[in-house]
């Protein structure tokens, strides 16, 4: 995995307003039917973490664990992104899977 190439493309992402960042904003996404294509999570996350993820596992959404996410995208503590615009997931996807 290319650490900068995902760096740039994370912040890309941030900068143009296709991050949802946090559980609870993925879950009311998920509500409101907005589309999500990637969901970027922690190695360290808690329960109510898990729960969501496994609800975007049921929906077919790409989930992916990233060790020390928030190294990569500069929010403190933070353990749960996901991305709604589906290029840059792409790209973001194959960048990690690598």
């Amino acid at each position: 995995m290319d650490k900068n190439k995902l760096l740039g493309y994370l912040n890309i992402a941030i900068k143009a307003g296709y991050v949802i960042v946090g559980g609870e904003n993925i879950s009311k996404a998920l509500q409101h039917n907005r589309k999500i294509y990637l969901v970027l999570y922690d190695d360290d996350i808690k329960k109510n973490t898990c729960k969501i993820i496994n609800n975007l596992v049921n929906n077919n959404i790409r989930t992916l664990e990233l060790k020390n996410l928030n190294e990569y995208i500069k929010i403190n503590n933070c353990k749960i992104i996901a991305l709604k615009n589906k290029n840059l997931s792409d790209i973001i996807y194959n960048i990690i899977v690598e």
